[in-house]
C-alpha cells in the first residue's frame, strides 16, 4: 500500500490524513524503529527488516570463587588469606598456652619482670578453657565470613583484623576474669610492676 492510497481513503471518499510520528504502525514497528536506525530505513524503503541476531548468553560463573578482576581484587585475596593463615597459627599456639592457663599467667608475670605464682587452678582452667574456645570459634566465623564476601568478589581483607579485634577483645575478659579471681597473684603483679 502507497502513502497515496493511504491519505486518499479506501471507502466511501473519506480522506484520511497521512500519518505523523508513527501513528499507524504497528508496536512492532516502531520499536524495531525506536531500537534501530537500520530498521526505519529498510522500512522506509519497502524492505521487510532481517531480524536482529540475539547476543550469545553468558556462561555463568562457576560455584566457587568469583575470579579476581584487577591487580586490586587480587592483592585484596592474598592479604586475606596471609591474614587468615597468620591467624590460624596464632589461634593454634594461643589456645595451646591457654588451656595450660597457671603457666600462661606465670609467664605473663615474668614478661612483666614480676616473679608470682597462680594459685587458683579451678578458675584458671575454667576461664582459660573458656577463652581458648572463643579463640577458636572467633577464628571459624572469621574465616566463613571472610569465604562468604571473597565468593562474591568484595573487599574483604578487613574481616580477619575486626574478627581478631572482637575475638582478641572477648578473650581477654576471660583471661582477666581469672587473673582477677587470684588475690594473690594480683597483689603481687600490682606490686612488683614499677611505676
Amino acid at each position: 500500500m502507497s502513502d497515496d492510497s493511504r491519505s486518499s481513503g479506501e471507502g466511501g471518499g473519506v480522506e484520511r490524513p497521512r500519518p505523523q510520528y508513527g501513528e499507524y504502525a504497528t508496536a512492532e514497528e516502531q520499536r524495531a524503529r525506536i531500537q534501530r536506525p537500520e530498521v526505519t530505513e529498510a522500512l522506509d524503503a519497502g524492505v521487510a527488516p532481517q531480524p536482529q541476531p540475539q547476543p550469545a548468553p553468558v556462561a555463568d560463573a562457576p560455584a566457587g570463587l568469583v575470579a579476581p578482576a584487577t591487580r586490586g581484587a587480587r592483592v585484596d585475596r592474598i592479604v586475606t588469606f596471609g591474614l587468615l593463615f597468620y591467624g590460624l597459627f596464632s589461634v593454634v599456639t594461643t589456645i595451646v598456652q591457654l588451656l595450660n592457663f597457671p603457666e600462661y599467667a606465670e609467664r605473663g608475670a615474668q614478661m612483666l619482670g614480676v616473679t608470682a605464682t597462680f594459685t587458683n587452678l579451678s578458675a584458671g582452667y575454667v576461664w582459660g578453657a573458656a577463652a581458648a574456645l572463643v579463640y577458636g570459634v572467633g577464628w571459624l566465623l572469621t574465616a566463613v565470613f571472610t569465604w562468604r564476601r571473597l565468593r562474591r568478589g568484595r573487599i574483604a581483607f578487613w574481616i580477619p583484623l575486626v574478627g581478631f579485634v572482637a575475638t582478641a577483645l572477648i578473650a581477654g575478659i576471660c583471661v582477666t576474669m581469672a587473673l582477677v579471681g587470684d588475690a594473690t597473684f594480683m597483689s603481687a603483679i600490682l606490686d612488683g610492676v614499677p611505676n
